[in-house]
């Protein structure tokens, strides 16, 4: 495979997708409803949703290349047998070169980012686009500085957390108001659960990378919980996603459960070749997002 598209990672790309979609899926049920007296445009919807993706795949691919310069710097992926090596630590690539595929991205985030906030506010300058360009901005700083930087917070445990409010809360709830100009507990909910299964996806790679990770200073959640503990919480991550759709009533997502059910027999029962069990989480979770707009 071409280096470079090796280091975008592509098979992480739906999971950045989930919770846009299911954001949108929500908002355009609730404008066909005419909830608040808005109807559905649906030019406008589309050119939203098109530029919403736009944003949210140029932010992951920012993501996936920060990682990879930040754990080359520190020496993380320097011993890494589990996995495929990407460009920069095979040598396909010079730092030099993903430094510049890094400002690439962040410009295409500037740029689709940009023309979101235009398209869903028809001004620059109105206080929701200032609140969603500082929400932006947040969003890239949190792509680069997992763990590049003297301070990424990647290192101290923090990873989780940030794929949480960014996969999931951020991701749902910015889709649905940018397309409805309005929120509800509901979708707060929604943003929520889809963020579980994605804290799930880092949390199998740190599960996986964890002797590595632990020999190189890296503190992930999963290295602090163990074995043991992180596969109890990976179990929890999902059940927790089902149990908030189903409160919601949102019970189509129950349709995943077998799915995932031999995804966790397979995490509890395999101590290796965990890696094959990431593009399943990833792909069932843009599933259950679909399912949760049904």
């Amino acid at each position: 495979m071409n280096p470079y598209i090796q280091s975008l990672r592509l098979r992480t790309l739906p999971l950045s997708m989930s919770g846009i979609i299911l954001g949108s899926g929500l908002a355009a049920s609730d404008l066909r409803l005419d909830a608040a007296n808005l109807r559905l445009d649906d030019l406008r919807f589309t050119i939203v949703f098109v530029l919403a993706i736009g944003t949210t795949l140029s932010l992951q691919i920012l993501s996936n290349l920060s990682n990879e310069l930040g754990d080359a710097l520190k020496g993380t992926d320097s011993e890494q047998r589990e996995r495929a090596a990407y460009g920069l630590q095979s040598g396909a690539i010079t730092m030099a070169q993903i430094k510049k595929m890094i400002w690439l991205f962040a410009a295409l985030c500037v740029l689709f980012g940009t023309a979101l906030i235009y398209s869903a506010f028809g001004s620059l300058f109105c206080v929701q686009s200032i609140v969603f360009f500082a929400l932006g901005a947040l969003a890239m700083v949190g792509a680069v500085t997992y763990t590049l930087g003297k301070h990424s917070y990647g290192y101290v445990g923090l990873g989780d957390l940030g794929v949480f409010l960014f996969f999931g809360l951020l991701s749902t709830m910015g889709a649905y108001y940018l397309e409805t100009q309005t929120m509800s507990w509901e979708v707060a909910m929604c943003g929520a659960a889809i963020g579980l299964p994605c804290v799930g996806v880092l949390n199998l790679n740190n599960i996986r990378d964890m002797a590595n990770d632990r020999a190189h200073g890296k503190h992930t959640f999963a290295s602090l919980l163990g074995q043991r503990g992180g596969r109890v919480y990976h179990t929890c991550l999902l059940l927790g996603c089902l149990l908030l759709f189903v409160l919601y009533g949102h019970v189509w997502t129950l349709c995943i459960t077998p799915v995932w059910a031999w995804h966790l027999w397979y995490v509890w029962t395999h101590s290796e070749r965990l890696d094959k069990q990431m593009p399943v989480l990833m792909l069932t979770t843009l599933i259950v997002a679909i399912l949760g707009i049904i």
